[in-house]
């Protein structure tokens, strides 16, 4: 599968801001999961803390500036979704970013 080559994650965002169940942790050590801010961790450590679908980690605007605020240390489900694959596809349509 080739990929598109000109979406930029830092004027998207949709990613993180699509699912609440999208942020969870999976194969990550738990010395990983120490890293990450308490703030931004769910109460049961599942994953990452949302308010509603969007990701406590995500700062700025959906489709104009976005970035990560523990991104060095971000999910392992975060790390894997790439620019135009089918998850970033999905999260972008649902936000009308065709």
């Amino acid at each position: 599968m080739t990929l598109p080559t000109d979406l930029d994650c830092q004027t998207c965002g949709a990613c993180c801001a699509y699912s609440s169940d999208w942020p969870r942790f999976s194969t990550e050590p738990d010395a990983d999961l120490d890293l990450l801010p308490p703030q931004f961790v769910a109460p049961d450590r599942s994953g990452m803390r949302c308010e509603g679908n969007r990701c406590s980690a995500l700062s700025g605007t959906i489709g104009k500036a976005a970035s990560c605020l523990v991104y060095g240390l971000r999910p392992d489900v975060c790390r894997t979704c790439m620019p135009g694959d089918p998850e970033c596809l999905t999260a972008r349509a649902a936000f009308g970013l065709g």
